[in-house]
Parts: structure tokens; C-alpha cells; sequence
């Protein structure tokens, strides 16, 4: 489906480099902010206590969250757990004050609005736990990435493959440094999101990479940055369509999911706006310089004994 087509070319290759320092400037930045600045991570990963109380009716998780934050928590993670009378409640860690407290402190808060709230368990999760979440996020990561590589050599060629991965880490590095410089909270949600991202992103690659394959070998009197060029010229309406479509779900879980998918629906908006410009100044740009080719995509067939159009048949052996 097409809402509409561009007849012409754009030449997306002549400024290549011009957006990709521009790329690498704002890449930069983000590695920095996270040096500098570093991620603020929620209770998840540093560690904290864990409620789970019960209501005799559907919680107002609003009321909930507020309720707590007026006890002073700033970074309290509050959402329903099982059932709509469920609430799991997620505290971080205070000085001082012991994992008992706190949660006496804050059920006496959630008694004192509404008298039938019962705790079912409390516990701490210590540092040890986040640590864990975060050797095994970056072992996800590292997963993907592999198997990016591995994907695309097999389907196309390898240099395809490396344009892909520094595309896709191009994205995430940029989500993360987002993070770190609005020190937006870090949570398995949003672990969750920049996974995400490395998929959509790399399905976006996919699309051009595939199309610049057909061009080769449809179109052989072009040069290299010139079918690049109509491959992504050609798909353009197919990522303006899916892009859009996608964005506008997220959008809609950005302003109605509530605090629970706020910084998942933001982690996934910046890597989808990212994930667009990736594919297309940066994964096909590297590929060009590369040096991918027509030859490296399309194999000649093998010439038969006796082919009058090879000029070394019938000679001398």
C-alpha cells in the first residue's frame, strides 16, 4: 500500500556526510552524559523493599502513588500485581532507616486512606539482585547484536551486517544518553523498550538493504550511491506509513498508560525517530563506504564449456 510515490531520486547519499557528523556529534554527547552523568536506575536495579498490599475493591493506583510520594519518595514504582485489588509497591533504599520501617511507614499512610488495605508481604531486595538484572540486560544485548550480524551476513553480505550493528548501537547509546542527561528513571520497562528498539530498528535496515539488493540487480548502469539512493527513495511511503502508524500507538500509551509506561513509551519514541534516521544516514551510508557492490549481492552465473560468448573458449589449453 502506497499513499503516495516520489518519481524522482532523492540524493540521500550527497549529504551523507554531512548527517553522519552530525550522527557522530550527537552519539558523542550521549556516551558522554553517560560517563558524566550516568543512569538513574530504579529500585530494580539498586535494590530496595518490596510491598504487596490488597484492597477489597479495584486499587485507584493514582491515589496509591500519590499517597506514597507524600511520604517523601520520589523514585516509588506503584502498579497492580495479579488482580486489580492487588498493588505491588517498590521502595528505595533510605539511610537509616531498615526495610521494616519503611513499609510500616507506608502502610500506616495507605490505612490512614482507606482502613480495609492489608499487607500480604514485604520484603528487601538487595544490590546483589540488580546487579544481576544488569549483567543479564547487557547479555541480551550482546545476544541481539550477534545475531544481527550473524542474520544479515547470511542474508545479504557482511558488510551489511556491521553498517546494521553500528546503526542499531547508534540507537541505543543515543536512548541511554537521553537518560543519563534528563536522568529519566532507568527501569526493566525501559530495558524492555531499548531491546525493542534494536529489533525495530533493525527490521527498518532490513527493508532498505533488501531493496538496495533488488536495485543492483534491476538497475546495472547505476553506481553504488545512486541505488542506494532509489532503494531508499522507494520505500519511503512503506516507512512514513509504518513509522507513523507505530508512533501513534506509542504516543497513545505515552500520554494515557499512566506512570507505569511513561518512560517505556519515551524510550521507545526516541528510538523509533532515531531508529529512521539510522537506517538511513548511517547503516546505508557505512555499507556505501564500505564498498559494498553489485558483485558482493548479485553473483555472476557460472559460464558453461563452449559459451560462444566467452572469448576464451576453444582456446589452446
Amino acid at each position: 500500500m502506497e499513499f503516495f510515490r516520489i518519481r524522482k531520486d532523492i540524493p540521500f547519499m550527497k549529504y551523507a556526510l554531512i548527517l553522519n557528523a552530525i550522527s557522530f556529534i550527537t552519539f558523542a554527547l550521549a556516551v558522554f552524559f553517560l560517563i558524566t552523568r550516568g543512569l538513574h536506575l530504579s529500585v530494580e536495579f539498586t535494590g530496595g523493599t518490596v510491598m504487596e498490599v490488597a484492597y477489597t475493591q479495584s486499587a485507584d493506583i493514582g491515589k496509591v502513588r500519590s499517597t506514597v510520594s507524600g511520604l517523601g519518595y520520589s523514585d516509588v514504582t506503584v502498579q497492580n500485581f495479579g488482580t486489580a485489588r492487588d498493588v505491588m509497591i517498590r521502595l528505595p533504599v533510605q539511610k537509616g532507616v531498615t526495610s521494616a520501617q519503611q513499609s510500616e511507614q507506608v502502610l500506616g499512610a495507605l490505612k490512614a486512606a482507606d482502613p480495609d488495605v492489608t499487607l500480604r508481604r514485604t520484603e528487601f531486595v538487595g544490590p546483589q539482585v540488580g546487579e544481576e538484572l544488569v549483567h543479564g540486560g547487557l547479555m541480551a544485548l550482546g545476544m541481539v547484536v550477534i545475531g544481527i550480524v550473524i542474520y544479515l551476513a547470511f542474508r545479504f553480505e557482511w558488510k551489511f551486517g556491521v553498517a546494521a550493528v553500528i546503526a542499531n548501537l547508534h540507537d541505543v547509546v543515543i536512548i541511554l544518553g537521553f537518560f543519563a542527561f534528563f536522568q529519566w528513571e532507568f527501569s526493566l520497562a525501559v530495558l524492555a523498550g531499548v531491546l525493542a528498539v534494536l529489533g525495530y530498528s533493525v527490521n527498518e535496515s532490513v527493508v532498505i538493504f533488501d531493496r538496495i539488493r533488488e536495485a543492483f540487480r534491476k538497475y546495472r548502469k547505476m553506481s553504488t550511491h545512486e541505488v542506494i539512493d532509489h532503494a531508499i527513495t522507494s520505500t519511503m511511503s512503506r516507512t512514513i506509513i509504518t513509522h507513523a502508524s507505530t508512533e501513534a500507538v506509542v504516543l497513545s500509551m505515552f500520554f494515557f498508560g499512566g506512570p507505569s509506561l511513561h518512560y517505556f513509551a519515551l524510550a521507545l519514541t526516541i528510538g523509533i525517530l532515531f531508529g529512521i534516521y539510522s537506517s538511513v544516514f548511517v547503516a546505508a551510508a557505512i555499507a556505501m563506504w564500505l564498498g559494498v557492490k553489485r558483485e558482493d549481492l548479485v553473483k555472476a552465473p557460472p559460464k558453461k564449456d563452449g559459451d560462444p560468448n566467452d572469448p576464451n573458449a576453444g582456446a589452446a589449453v
